[in-house]
Order: structure tokens, then C-alpha cells, then sequence
């Protein structure tokens, strides 16, 4: 959970910042945005972890911790940031140029007016993209870091209760999600009240 939860923050950062930029009128960022969005969701997250791990945790000396949550904080921000990229996009270009109107800068129009509208779509896409990152981040253990994955697999070799232990891996797994989806569904109810 606390893996999750800390990918998930640096994640969402991540991609609300390179949403930004894909929306930029910066050439340079929208280029860059689009570069790690192209890499990171055209490889497999699995040799995400071992290149971040094996190659960059070695010549940083990161911590197995440090690596894994890096990881998959950067595989969620790429997605994370074609969802707001998405979510600013299907607000009505009229909505930028009323608070451009009004004198606002594109700055106090983005947060004011733009992301708050942009963030009730994006909520369930969004919420989707972390009940799968809680999912992904069983693929941690292959670097040794200790996960529901992994003790179930230590748990394994002591019992040898394959069928048991796999199936209370699953429900643990699919009672967080489930919670999770919960938590989601009333807060796109409690948005849906300002509409």
C-alpha cells in the first residue's frame, strides 16, 4: 500500500506536470513531453524496474525502495499525463479565452477555471490508472522488495500451500481495488452535486 501510495503521489505530479507541458505551446516541452510519454508507455514496465534498479539505483547507489517506487512513479506519470492532457482538452476553448477576457493570465486561467473542470472528468480515468498501479507494483518483488507478492511467494516455499496462499494474494489485492473503486465512486458523486 505504501508503495502504491508513494508512486501515486509522485506519479500524479509527474503527469499533471508533462500534461502541461503536451498542452504547451512551448515547442520544446510539448517535444520533450511527448518523447518520455512515447518511451515510457512503448516499453514494459518490468524492464522499466530492472533498468531503474540495475542500471540508474547502481550508478546513484538508490535503494531497492528508492528504485521501485521511481519506477513506477514514471510509468504512472505518463499515463497520468495523457489523461489530464485529455481532461484539458475537452474543456471548451471559449472557457480559456472568457478568463484570458476578464484579464486573467493563462496561468491563473489554468488553475482557476480550466483544471478544476478538467479534473471531474478526469477522475475516473485516473482513479483506473492507480487501482492498476496498486496491481503493477506486485512486479516490485523481482527486485526483492518486499510486497504482498512476494511474502505470499516466501510464504509459498515454507508451506508449499501454492493454491491457498495465490488465492488470498488475489482477494487481499481485489479487496484494495474494490476499496478503492469505492472511494472513487463517492467522490465523482460528491463533484456531480456542484453540476
Amino acid at each position: 500500500l505504501w508503495l502504491s501510495t508513494a508512486s501515486s503521489i509522485f506519479g500524479l505530479i509527474i503527469g499533471l506536470v508533462t500534461g502541461l507541458c503536451r498542452v504547451s505551446s512551448n515547442l520544446t516541452l510539448r517535444n520533450l513531453s511527448i518523447t518520455y510519454i512515447e518511451l515510457i508507455r512503448g516499453t514494459p514496465l518490468l524492464v522499466q524496474i530492472f533498468i531503474a534498479y540495475f542500471f540508474i539505483g547502481t550508478v546513484f547507489d538508490l535503494s531497492r525502495n528508492v528504485a521501485g517506487i521511481g519506477a513506477l512513479a514514471i510509468f504512472a506519470g505518463a499515463y497520468v499525463a495523457e489523461i489530464v492532457r485529455a481532461g484539458i482538452q475537452s474543456i471548451s476553448r471559449g472557457q480559456m479565452e472568457a478568463a484570458r477576457s476578464v484579464g486573467m493570465n493563462v496561468l491563473q486561467a489554468m488553475v482557476h477555471i480550466i483544471l478544476p473542470q478538467a479534473f471531474k472528468r478526469i477522475l475516473p480515468p485516473l482513479a483506473g490508472q492507480f487501482i492498476s498501479l496498486v496491481k503493477d507494483s506486485s512486479l516490485v518483488s523481482v527486485i526483492a522488495i518486499t510486497d504482498l507478492t512476494k511474502s505470499g511467494r516466501e510464504i509459498i516455499t515454507s508451506t508449499f500451500a501454492t493454491f491457498e496462499i495465490w488465492l488470498t494474494v488475489a482477494a487481499m489485492y481485489l479487496i484494495v481495488t474494490s476499496v478503492m473503486s469505492q472511494v472513487v465512486f463517492w467522490m465523482e458523486r460528491r463533484l456531480a452535486v456542484s453540476d
